[in-house]
């Protein structure tokens, strides 16, 4: 199976499985509990969708990386965190109620501020050739008909069918990351040559930024007079974002290498620092038996 074949199909089949997936573990009382607690909504969304970019924006220009490699990574600080950071906020004993209702709010708003926000970087990067191929409208419809629409049937599936739900999730979630597990191959295999090479480009800044991004939504979230428990979570939902939307716009409609390799890249290296806060979170030992909690 060719890369073109991968991207075009397969990318949007494991999208649409992976938003699935936090759609069958989200209730319709996530989307209305964050309004009850506005300053984490302002900080949290505050983070991800205005603070995040223009911090990986200044991180860019410093490094003066190669402009595909910079657009990748911008690409992938406007696409907040999915169930990877609810499982990551669990582990570090924060609030996991609050990061559930993150990522409801955040399914919601990315499929449109994603294409939006790309577009304009494009604009302002000057690469005119490459944002004439991209329909932005068309592009927002195809997000969510792929991201959004599929969060939105998981939800109504959990309200309606909870067991079965239950049941349904680890095969959503294996055929998902089975079929990511492809597009990782095929986009690896793809710049193989060049792999090394980018490592060395790529590597400090995003381990730069994925723990520059944590630091920051700690910051905010001590800004807003959140407890400790609700900092945490915060750091974890601004530093860990969701590689697979981001791939869809590089990938799947930009059909950019270098760009992909990049989302690829901060992928796999943003769990580093997010492997340490759990390791010293949890440093006394484990806590038997802990499980994800809602209110």
């Amino acid at each position: 199976m060719d890369s073109g074949t991968v991207f075009d199909r397969i990318l949007p089949l494991a999208l649409c499985l992976m938003m699935l997936g936090v759609g069958i573990t989200l209730k319709r009382g996530d989307f209305t509990r964050i309004l009850r607690q506005p300053r984490a909504l302002l900080a949290g969304i505050g983070g991800q969708l205005l603070l995040l970019p223009l911090l990986g924006a200044l991180l860019v220009w410093g490094w003066q990386l190669p402009t595909s490699l910079a657009l990748g990574l911008l690409i992938v600080t406007f696409a907040p965190g999915g169930v990877t950071s609810n499982m990551i906020t669990l582990l570090v004993r924060g609030d996991t109620a609050l990061s559930v209702s993150l990522t409801a709010v955040s399914s919601l708003v990315a499929p449109i501020t994603l294409p939006l926000l790309t577009a304009l970087i494009l604009g302002l990067a000057q690469m005119d050739a490459t944002l004439a191929e991209f329909p932005v409208l068309p592009s927002v419809g195809k997000l969510v008909l792929v991201s959004l629409l599929p969060v939105l049937v998981g939800v109504w599936l959990n309200e309606r069918f909870p067991a079965l739900c239950r049941r349904l999730y680890p095969w959503v979630k294996g055929f998902a990351l089975l079929f990511f597990v492809a597009i990782v191959v095929a986009l690896v295999s793809s710049r193989w040559a060049q792999l090394p090479a980018l490592l060395g480009q790529l590597g400090p800044v995003v381990i730069t930024l994925s723990t520059l991004a944590m630091l920051m939504g700690a910051g905010l979230g001590r800004l807003a007079g959140l407890g400790g428990q609700q900092q945490l979570t915060l750091a974890v939902e601004v530093g860990i974002q969701n590689a697979g939307t981001a791939l869809m716009v590089t990938a799947g409609i930009l059909h950019n290498a270098e760009m992909s390799a990049a989302v690829l890249i901060y992928g796999v290296l943003m769990q580093l620092p997010a492997f340490l806060l759990i390791l010293v979170r949890n440093l006394p030992g484990l806590l038997p038996g802990t499980q994800i909690q809602r209110p």
